[in-house]
């Protein structure tokens, strides 16, 4: 960073050429002021020249950024040692980035929740218009780097934005520095018209908020910095934004104020304010919603403007130390430049990079052939379920880089969103890298497990040991704390896999077993009194507390496969470690509660059809009652008989009731039905890219985690849930429905025709395939049809703006692969219980 007189010579230059000069002067003026200028001495009397000082503190106020990315990237770090350590040969780059409307949005630094950064763009302002990058452009995208069969093997990206107008174009090629705390872009911007001008705008939310920041001028571009708050360690964050051109004319303000936008849309020249705080960086006082604009010199038609354009990282004890590594990172990735950097974050015989970890997944070619698209989202769901792992914490797996809704959801309070770790996702994205042959990735995640077991270890935790956290920061930072039944045997079934596979050797399966499994076994026994944070309670298995959707306590049946499931694995390993006490009581507790299955989860008297079938969830256990769900998400809790799911598809799939179980097929029927109204049904129709149908299901009837029907506005958008709202279709479930049609035609033993993989090929995998959005990303929802299309006028089978990627729906797409490359379920176990299935309870007299 510059000392604090050449900051203040560089201000008040920039607010001199700021005045009412013309624009040639401007220009001239601007290579006085670029960062090759001399500096002064330090004893320049530009330190007597006052600085401008933005007004409108705080500003508007901010939201997170919109939560339908088409991309994400980040640079391949290898282990070493089980860890991610940097090193003079090896140094790492934590820092992350996504897009959405072709442009940058969410940058995170140190910390993969840690977000930085709402959005990065262009402004182009025209003879009579003024344009929005991501509102005003056509937006097309692909990826840098691919094979010869067209197979992504990277994640740099390529955006480009073509005027709706045709008067501009915008090409930016996107990575993180390989060897830095930084982002580099390479902008291209083409005009087709006289008097193109293009201006930088930057919204930076500096360490996860975006109400407490400063910024000012640097040098030849900006720094933001997080103004109040520190982390654990009493550091903040700063960012450098740093470009290969100079700007002829800067300001830095408060967003909806004096942002430099307001200048821009009113035709002004910006005003030159050049911070956000008055006296020095680390005495700032005025916090706020910062944003930051620059100008280009213009075009005309026919000329280019082409530069790279850096965010540099930096982290310390104060706010001018952490800008000062900032711009020390940003100059250095500069000086390096655009193409040397992207050759090394794809990987050559220099750096590790994103081919080196493509090659060293075994499965991946043979899997590629039983795809519809030639392995394409196979290699990126790869690398986008590597690329959501911090590298601070190694294995620590998120559910997604994005907040849900984020562009309505205000950024007071920090917020991971989606990016922490939940167990449940956790344990698909491990199945997921196991599958394609990675053994490193889910041994390292299975041990990061650990730090989030309640215990005596567990800070502020009283009661009985060995369940999992609900929620976490990837550090272990506890964020929600409700107990769910199948996140605690999720990992147990992760630790059999892995020993299984080789993964964890015999002597390693029987220390995890005494250290972590068995405590978690024990508690899907016994339960008992857990006291953390609110919750304070006791816990009585196979009932749980919350189930697969975090909503609601009772009698699932999803996660009473996983229990049962998880049981039968810790009696393998209880034998495995000469614990055959341990082992008889896990095996008599799974056959026990597989014996409940049909009294507590099967309904005969049910207004949904005349034959049994088995409900979504029973509060008490008395599935035939008129028992109601409470309410949840806006929507009024209705009679447990009349909601339906196909959480029961994960009893075939684990191995615990068979595929042909009449129960089963008569529930799934029922899942099926077109007839239901469409508050209650599940499943809807769609079509593949080539043509052929296939389904797509809601989590379940009466879901209101989505958009409203009538007035088409965000799942919580003015703050308060609505009784209109709508949860949608989630892709992974067409994944499990075609794990269930795979379990159906290979059930005693029959291996999988030719026929019938096709088959699952074309309408299963090339369905999730169809429901990847242009970036290849797979969403958690995508619109289903019903009610207003929103703002962003939807169609049937486009994500919505809830959260994408979402981990788990790449991880799904990984296992169908795998389990039609192998015909059988990959995530399949082979215990087998001795209780029949489908004998309803009989109704109360």
């Amino acid at each position: 960073m510059p000392s604090m007189t050449s900051f203040v010579r560089q201000n008040a230059c920039q607010r001199t050429r700021l005045s009412a000069l013309s624009l040639a002067v401007v220009a001239a003026l601007a290579a006085g002021c670029n960062d090759k200028a001399p500096k002064p001495a330090e004893d320049s009397s530009a330190t007597s020249i006052d600085v401008s000082i933005a007004p409108g503190a705080p500003g508007a106020t901010p939201t997170w950024a919109f939560a339908g990315k088409t991309g994400i990237g980040t640079s391949y770090e290898p282990y070493m040692d089980g860890k991610y350590q940097g090193s003079d040969a090896n140094p790492l780059s934590r820092v992350w980035f996504s897009v959405a409307d072709g442009v940058l949005t969410e940058t995170m630094y140190g910390l993969i929740h840690n977000a930085q950064l709402r959005e990065l763009s262009f402004i182009i302002k025209g003879k009579d218009f003024v344009d929005f990058e991501a509102k005003d452009t056509s937006h097309s995208q692909r990826y840098l780097h691919t094979d010869a069969q067209g197979r992504p093997e990277s994640l740099a990206l390529v955006l480009e934005n073509t005027d709706k107008d045709g008067q501009y174009r915008i090409e930016k090629q996107l990575i993180t520095d390989p060897h830095r705390d930084a982002l580099v872009m390479k902008v291209t911007i083409t005009a087709m018209a006289d008097g193109i001008t293009p201006y930088l705008y930057a919204d930076p939310q500096m360490d996860n908020g975006g109400v407490d920041d400063i910024a000012y001028l640097s040098d030849g571009g900006f720094i933001a910095a997080q103004g109040s708050t520190t982390d654990a360690k009493g550091d903040t964050s700063a960012m450098s934004i740093r470009t290969s051109v100079p700007f002829i004319a800067r300001q830095v303000g408060f967003e909806g104020v004096s942002s430099g936008v307001e200048a821009i849309k009113q035709g002004s020249a910006l005003s030159g304010f050049s911070q956000t705080f008055e006296g020095a960086p680390d005495e700032a006082k005025q916090l706020g919603n910062i944003a930051l604009s620059g100008q280009f010199a213009p075009l005309n038609k026919g000329e280019t403007l082409s530069m790279e354009v850096v965010l540099g990282f930096g982290k310390a004890s104060s706010i001018a130390a952490a800008a000062d590594a900032a711009e020390n990172t940003a100059e250095a990735s500069l000086d390096t430049g655009f193409d040397a950097l992207a050759a090394d974050f794809a990987g050559n015989d220099k750096a590790q990079g994103w081919r080196q970890y493509l090659k060293s997944l075994p499965a991946l070619n043979a899997m590629a052939k039983q795809t519809a698209d030639g392995g394409k989202l196979l290699n990126l769901s790869a690398m986008v379920l590597k690329a959501q792992e911090d590298k601070t914490h190694a294995g620590a797996l998120i559910a997604s880089l994005s907040n849900p809704w984020g562009d309505t959801i205000a950024a007071v309070t920090p917020s991971t969103g989606y990016k922490a770790v939940w167990p449940r996702d956790f344990y698909q994205c491990a199945m997921a890298f196991l599958a394609m042959g990675d053994t490193q990735t889910p041994k390292v995640a299975f041990e990061y497990l650990k730090q989030i077991q309640a215990g005596p270890n567990l800070a502020g935790y009283e009661g009985v040991p060995g369940w999992f956290l609900q929620k976490t920061h990837v550090d272990g930072e506890i964020e929600w704390v409700a107990v769910q039944l199948d996140q605690t045997a999720m990992p147990v079934m992760l630790g059999w896999k892995l020993w299984q596979a080789g993964v964890l050797s015999d002597d390693e399966a029987r220390s995890w077993y005494q250290e972590m499994l068995k405590p978690a076994a024990d508690f899907l026994v016994s339960g008992g009194a857990v006291s953390l944070d609110w919750n304070k309670r006791s816990i009585t298995p196979p009932k749980t507390q919350q189930e697969r959707w975090e909503e609601q306590e009772g009698y699932s049946p999803s996660t009473m496969a996983a229990v049962i499931t998880g049981l039968n694995a810790a009696a393998a390993l209880a034998r495995h470690a000469g614990d055959e006490q341990s082992a008889m009581t896990y095996a008599n507790a799974a056959s026990d509660y597989a014996a409940q299955l049909s009294s507590l989860t099967v309904t005969s008297t049910g207004p949904l059809a005349a034959h049994p079938y088995i409900v979504r969830l029973s509060p008490n256990g008395e599935p035939n009652s008129s028992a109601k769900l409470a309410d949840n998400n806006g929507r009024p809790g209705l009679d447990q008989r009349e909601v339906l799911d196909a959480g029961f598809l994960e009893l075939v799939r684990y191995g615990v009731v068979s595929a042909d179980n009449p129960l089963i097929r008569d529930s799934l029927a029922l899942v099926d039905s077109e007839a239901l109204s469409d508050n209650l049904r599940v499943k809807y129709n769609f079509v593949t890219r080539s043509g052929n149908p296939f389904p797509g299901f809601r989590r379940y009837g009466n879901d209101g985690y989505g958009e409203d029907t009538q007035t088409g506005a965000n799942y919580a958008e003015k703050g308060e849930n609505s009784p209109n709202q709508r949860g949608r279709v989630w892709p992974f479930f067409t994944g499990e429905r075609g794990h269930y049609e795979l379990a159906a035609v290979t059930q005693n033993g029959n291996a999988l025709s030719d026929e019938a993989r096709q088959a699952l090929v074309s309408i299963y995998v090339a369905g999730m395939e169809s429901f990847a959005n242009a970036g290849g990303m797979l969403p958690e929802q995508v619109w289903d049809g019903i009610g207003d299309a929103t703002r962003f006028q939807y169609k049937p089978g486009d994500g919505t703006n809830s959260a994408t990627p979402l981990a788990w729906t790449h991880a799904e797409y990984v296992k169908l692969v795998r389990s039609v490359t192998d015909g059988a379920v990959w995530d399949g176990y082979p215990f087998k219980t001795d209780a029949s299935f489908g004998e309803a309870k009989e109704p109360a007299n």
